[in-house]
C-alpha cells in the first residue's frame, strides 16, 4: 500500500514547491511589468545582505563574504574587435598563404636532398 502512495505523495510535494514558487514570484511582482519588477529587485537587494548576515551568526560563521567583482564589459567593442580581426585576417590571407607555401616548398627541397 504504501509503495502505491509514495509516487504521489512525491508528486504533491514537487507541486506544491513548483506552486509556491510561483505564487511567490506573482506575489512580489516579478512576473508583472517591467517596473514592477525593478520594484522587486530592488527589494531583494535590500533585503538578502541583512538576511545573510543573520544566517552566517546563526551558524557561526563570522567570514566575510567575499566581494562580487565589477566586471567592465561592452559587448559592442568586443563585437567590434572581432570584426576587425575578421577583415584583418581575410586581407592578410593572400600574402600568408604564398609565404606558406614558399616555406613549404623549402621544407620539401630540403628533405628530398
Amino acid at each position: 500500500m504504501a509503495a502505491r502512495i509514495w509516487p504521489l505523495v512525491k508528486l504533491a510535494t514537487k507541486v506544491t514547491i513548483a506552486g509556491g514558487a510561483v505564487y511567490v514570484a506573482f506575489d512580489s511582482g516579478l512576473l508583472g511589468s517591467s517596473e514592477q519588477g525593478s520594484e522587486a529587485l530592488e527589494k531583494a537587494k535590500a533585503a538578502v545582505p541583512p538576511a545573510l548576515e543573520e544566517w552566517m551568526k546563526y551558524f557561526g560563521l563570522e567570514a566575510q563574504r567575499p566581494t562580487i567583482p565589477r566586471i567592465e564589459f561592452s559587448p559592442v567593442n568586443s563585437w567590434n574587435a572581432g570584426v576587425r580581426w575578421t577583415i584583418s585576417s581575410l586581407s592578410d590571407a593572400p600574402t600568408r598563404v604564398s609565404e606558406y607555401t614558399s616555406q613549404g616548398l623549402e621544407y620539401i627541397k630540403d628533405l628530398v636532398k
